[in-house]
């Protein structure tokens, strides 16, 4: 079974791609906090941040024009004004 997570697009198809290898989730490891739960938007929007500008190089404004632009796409984010 492969699964989409809802907050951040990446593909989920084996139990480590889950939070707690629960594969009933919606979301995935990367946007779950420790306890499980999935991260706010502020939470995700500047982890998405960080990762852009660690490994494509944005500056951070650049990085958080492109995270507000990707997150809005996807489900968990739909109802979430832009900055």
């Amino acid at each position: 079974m492969m699964k989409i997570c809802i907050a951040c697009g990446m593909p989920m198809s084996q139990a480590a791609d889950f939070p707690d290898g629960d594969e009933s989730k919606d979301y995935c490891v990367y946007c779950a906090r420790p306890d499980g739960m999935m991260q706010s938007y502020p939470e995700k929007l500047e982890g998405t941040v960080a990762f852009l500008m660690r490994t494509q190089g944005f500056d951070e404004k650049a990085a958080r024009e492109v995270a507000v632009r990707t997150l809005a796409q996807l489900p968990a984010w739909k109802a979430v004004r832009s900055e």
